[in-house]
């Protein structure tokens, strides 16, 4: 037992089989810097791939107008509206340019009518909302904050078209 103790401590105790271990370590040590490399990439990707599927949907563009114009690009990260349905946790607000919106209310979101905090369940069909949030992979907005407005309050349809200066 003790000729087999002395031929291994000579095996590892040998310049080669350090070199053989060094270079085994790096090997191992590259190969798992390049999967993370692939899990991150795989990630990116999968989110784009994601994102431009639901393009339309997330971001409230008419189907078949392709032209980057004004009315093209609704606000993606918010909503500005009546509700129309509720279903908790999502309600649909008919937003400003009249795209329904789908709104994901979360166990963080807050929702405020005028300086009181109150609860999802409180809030109505034709309620006035402002709400702010950020889009998600299926088509809805992940509301942040939601504001109930008070009845009376103006506010107009579309956002106002100032002159360019000269």
């Amino acid at each position: 037992m003790k000729k087999i103790y002395e031929d291994i401590k000579k095996v590892f105790e040998s310049k080669i089989t350090t070199r053989i271990l060094v270079i085994i370590g790096v090997i191992i040590i590259a190969m798992l810097i390049f999967s993370a490399g692939i899990f991150v990439g795989f990630r990116k990707a999968g989110f784009g791939r994601d994102w431009g599927e639901n393009y339309e949907r997330n971001f409230g563009m008419r189907p078949g107008n392709m032209m980057f114009g004004r009315d093209n690009f609704p606000n993606s990260h918010g909503a500005v509206g009546k509700i129309i349905k509720t279903e908790l946790p999502t309600i649909i607000v008919q937003d400003r340019d009249n795209t329904e919106k789908v709104i994901l209310i979360k166990d963080d979101t807050r929702i405020q009518k005028m300086m009181f905090n109150i609860k999802a369940s409180d809030l109505t069909v034709d309620d006035f909302v402002t709400i702010i949030g950020s889009p998600n992979s299926e088509g809805q907005i992940e509301a942040k904050f939601i504001r109930v407005m008070p009845l009376g309050i103006p506010v107009s349809p579309q956002p106002q078209q100032t002159a360019p200066i000269k």
